[in-house]
């Protein structure tokens, strides 16, 4: 929803909201990988704690890429 002079109502935009939510869901996903490094490793599959330790290093990645484009969105509203 929009005001008369086009300024919008709403707290966060789509794009900021987008955002934040997936930041929130990669967060969730690193957390969570520590949970199967535990058990992978428990199983004595050493294959399996590198692949769960590469998948999580890659939504670290992930997550500090959406970060960055969240601030520049938070500060000019677009990348």
């Amino acid at each position: 929803m929009t005001t008369g002079n086009g300024q919008s109502q709403e707290p966060i935009s789509n794009l900021e909201y987008d955002f934040v939510t997936v930041l929130h869901n990669k967060a969730e996903a690193v957390k969570a990988y520590d949970t199967y490094i535990q058990d992978a490793q428990q199983a004595n599959s050493q294959p399996c704690v590198e692949l769960f330790q590469k998948l999580r290093q890659s939504d670290i990645e992930h997550a500090q890429e959406i970060r960055q484009h969240l601030q520049q969105v938070l500060q000019h509203g677009k990348m």
